[in-house]
This record gives structure tokens, sequence and C-alpha cells, in this order.
């Protein structure tokens, strides 16, 4: 009994601990679980915070450019209006003819080289559009009289020729005609008397010149007849001087074998195309405009003015081919 006693104390007592303990792990369980919640939220309150103070501080240092504006027509004005430009404006009136590889590298070439030199200047791509020959003198003397009355001198320009020097002038030639491609520059023609190529001269000028010889169809011959009207008209002929470039002055992008030239001479044309043509030139041109069509190529503006000559075949018969 005495031993039965003693024991049943004990035991009594343990079962008691493992009631508490249950009760205290019940509490315990739930306290924790709280905690847990409280540190989470505080801990994604103290994340969120950071991330937002680092974003902020990376923004102050290295902070976004606003967008770009779109150009406001006063803007666009202003840069057409910079004294610095000068007065003069450029027609760069280009002969052409189904050479549209060529235009494609011309026209953004040549706003480019202009815009940077600052020069006003508007292409217009004189586009041969009948069934005749070519004939590169009445389409620059058509682009002469399309060029408007906002431009006050010219550039006689092949398509095929791209100017790789920047000290080259492409301003106005005051003083007399300025042969851009001289003989000493241009990639191929190097006789004296060449005037082709590229060719400044004013408008005034030019008229009294009588413009170009409407006698020569196909290729060739043109400038070379040229030549002797500013002697007739006796102007002074001025070319580039201190460009050391020489034969890599210019760009020749024309390829006579994937483009041959029209350099064919019938007997007549043959005995012709030596004359000097006393009368012909602006006096008897005739031509049609059949379209004038305003393209951006690259970002380049240009005119296409589709011209249709008319060719007297009781003197020149060689603008047709039998």
């Amino acid at each position: 009994m005495m031993y039965s006693s003693r024991r049943k104390p004990v035991l009594y007592f343990r079962e008691e601990r493992r009631m508490l303990w249950g009760k205290c792990t019940i509490y315990k369980l739930f306290g924790l679980c709280m905690v847990l919640v409280v540190v989470s939220l505080l801990w994604l309150q103290l994340s969120c915070s950071a991330d937002m103070a680092s974003a902020a501080h990376h923004n102050q240092r290295d902070p976004q450019p606003p967008p770009p504006a779109c150009p406001t027509p006063e803007s666009q004005s202003s840069a057409v209006d910079d004294p610095t430009w000068g007065p003069h404006k450029l027609a760069v009136v280009v002969p052409f003819r189904e050479r549209f590889e060529e235009l494609l590298v011309f026209v953004p070439f040549m706003h480019k080289f202009l815009n940077k030199k600052k020069i006003r200047h508007k292409i217009l791509i004189i586009n041969q559009v009948d069934h005749y020959r070519f004939n590169r003198a009445s389409l620059i003397n058509v682009g002469y009289m399309e060029s408007g009355n906002d431009t006050d001198y010219l550039a006689m320009h092949d398509v095929d020729l791209l100017p790789l020097n920047e000290a080259l002038d492409y301003g106005f030639p005051e003083d007399g005609p300025f042969h851009v491609a001289s003989p000493e520059l241009h990639p191929l023609y190097h006789y004296k008397t060449y005037v082709g190529g590229i060719l400044l001269l004013s408008k005034k000028h030019y008229h009294m010149c009588n413009g170009m010889s409407n006698r020569f169809w196909g290729w060739g011959r043109e400038d070379d007849e040229f030549y002797r009207r500013l002697r007739k008209a006796e102007l002074q002929l001025f070319r580039p001087s201190g460009i050391t470039t020489g034969y890599k002055t210019f760009l020749h992008i024309h390829d006579p074998a994937w483009r041959k030239r029209d350099q064919k001479r019938v007997a007549a044309q043959k005995q012709e195309q030596f004359k000097v043509d006393p009368e012909g030139g602006l006096t008897n041109l005739k031509y049609q405009v059949e379209s004038r069509q305003e393209l951006t190529i690259s970002g380049a503006p240009c005119t296409i003015i589709n011209t249709k000559l008319e060719c007297d075949q009781s003197t020149t018969p060689w603008c047709l081919l039998s």
C-alpha cells in the first residue's frame, strides 16, 4: 500500500504535465503562426520600399531623355531661313531615262552632300518618256524651263557621278560657269575642252548661251558643242583649284557592261555632230510635261518631271533608229 500510494502521485503528476504541454503547444503554434505572418508582412514592405528607393536613385543617376518632339513648321522653316545658307538656290537638273538603280543612290547622296555644305537646292529628275533616242541636252533645257522662279542657278548633273571630296564648290557661280567635274578630276574624260559631268552656271548665263543644242540624239558630243557656246557668249570658264584627290575626286557608278550607252551614229549624224548649232537651243525647244511626281528616296526629296520631247525628223532624222 505504501508503494502504491507513493506511485500514484507520480503517475498523476506525469498526466498533468502532458495535459499542460498539450495546451501550451496549441497556443504556441497559433502564436508562432501570427509572428510569421507579421514578419512576412514587414519583410515584404521593407523589400518593396528598398526596390522603389533603388529605382528612384537609378533614375536620378541616369535620367531617361524625353521622347523627341515632332518638328513643327516653325522649326523646319528656321533651318531654311538660316542666313548662313546664303540667298541663292540651286536647281540640280538630272537628265534621266531608266537608270533607277543609279537614281536610288544619287538622290540621297546629293541631298546629304549639299545640305552639309549649306546649299539650298532642289533635285529635278527630267525623265524622258517618249519613244525617241535619249537627248541629254534637250532634257537639260527642259530642266531650265521647269526649274521655277525660286532657283537662280543650275547644276547640269549626270546621275552616275558622285562628288567624294567635300572641298568641291557647289556655290553660286557669280563670275562665270564653274566646271565641277574638270578634266584633271573626272575619272574618265581628261581633254581640256570637256565641260560635261557636272557644270554649274547661273540662269542668266545659261540664257545667254540659248541653252544647249537640241540636235544631239543619242549619247555624246552635246557638251562639246556647249563649250563653243560658252566661248561665243564670252563667258569665262572656272574650274576647281586646290583639290588633291585627283581622279578619285568622284565616284562613277555607271556599269557599261550592265547598261550600254546609245553610241550609234548614222551617216548624216556623223557629219553634223561636230558642227555648231547657231540657232537651236531654248528658242526651238519643243516638249510636253506628261506629269510631275514628288518623291522621297531615303528621306531625300526630289521632283520627277516626266517629259516627252518632240523631234523634227526633217532636220534631225537620227532621233529615230531603224
